[in-house]
């Protein structure tokens, strides 16, 4: 059924859906069940340690022998800046207060690692199918390791110069990450978030300017997206916020809360929580320090004078200090397992271009909220 098989045959997958790499929302019970349902699963791995994801990866190859996408992040670490440090902690330390915590407790130091000699050892041991980067890639030698495992490498892209910029340097498949996509963007040749492009008009472009196969991500969470994404041009769909609603998400109970109760227009691009521009659900500690505010350190610095207030907050039920990831289809979300969302999702965009290429036009209207 599915005319551009590009993707399929690149990645050895039934159907053109990948699952986002959200780290922290998915681990191996995910990653297992979309891979059982025919599209590439997904181990994000920049939250886990060597353990962890040997760990996770054991489960994925006891359960399915189906690929699986492996994700690092490719960040440059920041210098540590200590006046820029105790003024994030200055600012919050009103919250500090109001939360009885105590404002000269050590910070805890994020996990966020980026892809380096380690964590490359690590792929050519574990031998994932595919390997995926977000902010840019990896030093070339990195990367040509990887590429000597067998392993296709994939990366996002949110304009066309960096999808070009990505083909350049060896990707087979380029991510046209659009503005709409929950979480953070991939940005990584300008630090510009106010010209971010939307998944509309980016995915043609960046179709048009490169020659391996684009896979579309953003604002996708239905079968209208994914059979709109191929007709712009894209091979297969890359879908996060809708994979949210599933009960095997790992969520604290206010994110799953705040993405039921989310309208389409409460998104906002910050770097409040990280440090670095992504796309959640406006909470207090976005608003009243400023989506896009230059106040919270350097990726990924900033969510570590966080992490005390979101400890106090989230057994309490709030979610005023926590990262709501989320895309601006949240409202398409339906609650069901990772399996049967997937497997929904196919046969009702096939439903969808078999309706299409027989004339009917009638509106399709997920089952959602």
């Amino acid at each position: 059924m599915w005319r551009d098989r590009r993707i399929l045959d690149l990645f050895g997958i039934e159907h053109p859906i990948l699952l986002a790499p959200m780290a922290g929302p998915v681990l191996s019970n995910m990653a297992i069940a979309v891979a059982n349902a025919g599209g590439l699963g997904a181990l994000p791995s920049a939250l886990l340690s060597h353990e962890q994801t040997r760990d996770e990866m054991a489960k994925i190859r006891a359960a399915t022998a189906k690929p699986i996408n492996m994700n690092f992040f490719c960040h440059v670490p920041p210098a540590y800046d200590e006046s820029r440090e105790m003024a994030w902690r200055e600012k919050l330390s009103p919250y500090y207060s109001e939360l009885g915590v105590d404002p000269t407790a050590p910070i805890p130091v994020s996990n966020r690692t980026p892809f380096d000699e380690a964590l490359c050892e690590t792929v050519e041991e574990l031998r994932p199918e595919v390997v995926s980067f977000h902010f840019g890639l990896p030093p070339e030698p990195l990367v040509a390791r990887v590429k000597a495992t067998g392993a296709k490498v994939i990366a996002s892209a949110t304009t066309v110069r960096e999808a070009i910029w990505l083909e350049e340097r060896g990707c087979d498949a380029v991510i046209a990450q659009g503005a709409e996509a929950g979480g953070h963007r991939g940005i990584f040749l300008t630090e510009n978030a106010g010209q971010q492009v939307g998944t509309m008009a980016l995915v043609p472009q960046v179709a048009d300017a490169v020659k391996v196969p684009v896979i579309a991500a953003g604002g996708i969470a239905d079968a209208r997206g994914i059979v709109a994404a191929l007709a712009l041009g894209a091979s297969a769909v890359q879908i996060g916020t809708a994979y949210l609603f599933c009960p095997e998400a790992k969520l604290v109970a206010p994110h799953r809360a705040a993405l039921k109760a989310a309208w389409d227009d409460d998104t906002v691009i910050t770097r409040v929580f990280t440090g670095r521009p992504a796309r959640g659900i406006a909470n207090r500690i976005v608003r009243e320090v400023g989506a896009m505010s230059g106040l919270p350190p350097a990726f990924p610095l900033a969510g570590g004078a966080l992490m005390p207030l979101r400890a106090k907050s989230e057994p309490a039920g709030s979610g005023d200090f926590t990262p709501l990831w989320s895309g601006q289809a949240m409202r398409l979300g339906r609650e069901m397992s990772t399996e049967e969302l997937t497997r929904t999702l196919v046969r009702e965009a096939q439903e969808r271009l078999r309706q299409l290429a027989g004339g009917d036009s009638r509106p399709h209207r997920a089952a959602n909220r």
